[in-house]
């Protein structure tokens, strides 16, 4: 009888510590107690009713789940099956298509609450919504497009509609990220999809060269121009200061010349005849003019005689 007590009491006590719970540093528990949500206990210890009075989830918040959406390249194309993530264009063409899906638990306690509800159907409504909002942008768009901008440009697409769709489902979802993991063209047109892929970067290549030839030499006529405007502007200061020092010289004499007139009233010619020898020496050093002195004979100027060229 005392061996009866003791294993009901043995039994009693670990009952009761099925109520005891370690809640990790990454984790929120949601605690039901006859199906009703009595707490939201964060980490650490978490002492409750035991099992079958209270329910713990304990539910990893900080842990970003990932989830594979469409096409399984390792399954390969059957013949006459249309494959999950073989999707079709708007211009009636196939593409595979496959996407990472992204997602961690929403910690608020409502969206809590909703995951623990429906954590068993969570991954399966999120794939399905997934692979309806792809098949939806993918039927919008050309083959072309989708296997030119795809990756860049459906998952910001995704991110900004998924929210919107999850939302009635009530899955307690926080969608982090959208990545296309893999994308081509059907095994029967790969060859020839891959052919205008390559010809088409072939052309992208070309216009970037093209550009950025066009940028190098938009470059150097800019310097060239600017060369040219330093060289001519210093040519016009250049001038402008010559300009300046003849005009104030010429204004020197020009004051020095009324000076003089008013006591020599010759002094006009005696200027002429200075600026004259100054320019017939100057001839004269070019040899542009000779003078005549040694061709004045007893007769007079004997004009039959002609100049040598200078340097004979």
């Amino acid at each position: 009888m005392l061996r009866l007590r003791s294993l009901l009491l043995a039994a009693l006590i670990l009952w009761f510590m099925t109520g005891i719970y370690q809640i990790r540093a990454d984790e929120r528990a949601v605690v039901r107690r006859f199906g009703a949500v009595v707490a939201r206990p964060g980490p650490g210890l978490w002492i409750g009713w035991p099992w079958g009075i209270d329910r713990v989830d304990r539910i990893r918040v900080r842990t970003v789940r990932q989830l594979d959406v469409g096409y399984d390249p390792s399954a390969g194309d059957d013949a006459g099956f249309t494959p999950v993530g073989q999707l079709l264009t708007g211009d009636q063409n196939h593409v595979n298509l496959k996407l990472v899906v992204e997602y961690a638990i929403d910690e608020r306690d409502g969206e809590l609450d909703d995951y623990v509800a429906n954590r068993l159907m969570v991954d399966e409504l999120l794939r399905r919504e997934t692979e309806a909002a792809m098949a939806e942008w993918v039927a919008g768009q050309t083959v072309d497009a989708v296997l030119l901008t795809s990756r860049a440009a459906l998952p910001p697409w995704l991110m900004a509609r998924l929210p919107e769709r999850l939302a009635p489902l009530r899955l307690g979802l926080s969608l982090q990220r959208v990545s296309v993991d893999y994308l081509a063209a059907p095994t029967e047109v790969r060859d020839a999809f891959e052919a205008v892929n390559q010809a088409q970067t072939a052309i992208r290549t070309r216009i970037n060269q093209a550009e950025q030839e066009s940028t190098v030499r938009l470059r150097e006529a800019e310097a060239t121009r600017f060369r040219a405007q330093e060289q001519a502007e210093a040519y016009r200061r250049e001038k402008h200061a010559l300009a300046a020092a003849d005009a104030e010289s010429f204004q020197k004499r020009f004051e020095q010349y009324n000076r003089l007139r008013a006591t020599n009233p010759h002094i006009l010619t005696a200027i002429w005849w200075e600026e004259m020898g100054r320019t017939l020496l100057g001839l004269k050093s070019r040899g542009q003019i000779d003078l005549l002195d040694h061709h004045v004979g007893s007769n007079g100027l004997d004009l039959t005689q002609f100049l040598p060229p200078k340097g004979n």
